[in-house]
């Protein structure tokens, strides 16, 4: 049995599909505060699959869970707070969230004697790269609080493990990319904050203007350039990581992404290929803290683990902008 945290979101929602296929019997626990009942509705008709609604801040509510489920393998945890600049405007509510929420993660399944856990971690927490591509051995010195929560978080685990030997499988992400390719569940922040769902959202609806956060970086086109990864390649690395722990029991770390990169212009373009229409945008001035590149070094994921990216960046788009227009048609 799978304990999801956060499995009413995005990647904790095509993870637990992912599960669910592969014939585990999944608990989800979300507040819902980010996720949608609808999702969880969704993933109950893929299989055996239990929601429990609750809140990681309160230690009773995720004691009860271990409680009363008292054959849990691990635990893929992904509940948290994600976006970079509401961390810079709220830290508070970040640490809180975040860093107390795992805390109290952790601690229950001390008490219950759950001894394997799956982490999702970030590239942020690297910074400002000092080479490229990103490997695990990279410096990490986080220059947003949503990125030091996470550092926190795998630092705490790495404590956890001497202490009361919870292994730990922590996996950074790079960019996550589309939707569920037979468009059951995507991508649904309420706001959307990420690259691809706004450029869908801006060719879908007329008279939309997408705002483009510089132009001047030192990159060939001089836009960012990011890792994507498929959002169901991500799902896998899950699987394999929930794999090693069983097979292994030990901790590690590994990156998740494509070890390639795309400029948001080169996005543009695929976008502009895959839906026939024109994107309309404005240049504005950088993010604070936006690097010009940000590329993940794969080999340790894929020599350790086994996994890689399969999908294409055209294969993400094409599932992603198939479940925006089923949100479009749903509320509009």
């Amino acid at each position: 049995m799978i304990l999801i945290t956060g499995g009413a979101g995005y990647i904790g929602s095509h993870t637990a599909l992912s599960f669910l296929k592969s014939g585990a019997e999944v608990i989800i626990f979300d507040n819902l505060e980010k996720g949608h009942i609808e999702t969880v509705r969704t993933l109950q008709k893929e299989g055996n699959l239990h929601f429990v609604k609750g809140d990681l801040r309160n230690y009773e509510d995720i004691k009860n869970v271990l409680k009363k489920f008292n054959n849990i393998d691990a635990v893929i945890h992904f509940a948290g707070y994600i976006e970079v600049e509401e961390s810079v405007r709220e830290p508070e509510k970040y640490y809180t969230n975040n860093v107390l929420g795992t805390k109290n993660l952790l601690n229950s399944m001390a008490e219950f004697n759950v001894k394997n856990i799956v982490f999702s971690s970030t590239c942020a927490v690297y910074g400002n790269p000092k080479y490229l591509p990103l490997d695990e051995k990279h410096p990490k010195k986080p220059v947003n609080p949503y990125g030091d929560t996470k550092l926190q978080i795998e630092k705490m685990l790495e404590e956890y493990d001497q202490n009361y030997e919870i292994k730990s499988v922590i996996l950074r992400y790079f960019n996550a990319a589309g939707a569920d390719s037979e468009t059951k569940i995507g991508e649904w922040h309420n706001p959307e904050t990420h690259l691809i769902p706004n450029i869908l959202k801006s060719v879908l609806k007329e008279g939309r203007t997408f705002k483009l956060f510089g132009d001047d970086y030192d990159t060939p086109d001089g836009t960012c350039i990011r890792d994507y990864v498929n959002v169901e390649d991500m799902a896998k690395a899950h699987e394999k990581a929930y794999n090693y722990l069983k097979n292994n029991h030990v901790s590690e770390v590994f990156n998740i992404g494509t070890s390639g990169g795309y400029s948001i212009k080169e996005v543009f373009d695929t976008v502009e290929n895959i839906t026939g229409k024109k994107i309309h945008y404005e240049i504005c001035a950088r993010r604070q803290g936006d690097c010009a590149k940000l590329v993940a070094d794969t080999t340790k994921s894929s020599n350790i683990l086994g996994w890689k990216a399969e999908r294409t960046l055209a294969d993400s788009i094409k599932s992603a902008y198939k479940w925006e227009q089923k949100l479009e048609k749903l509320f509009n």
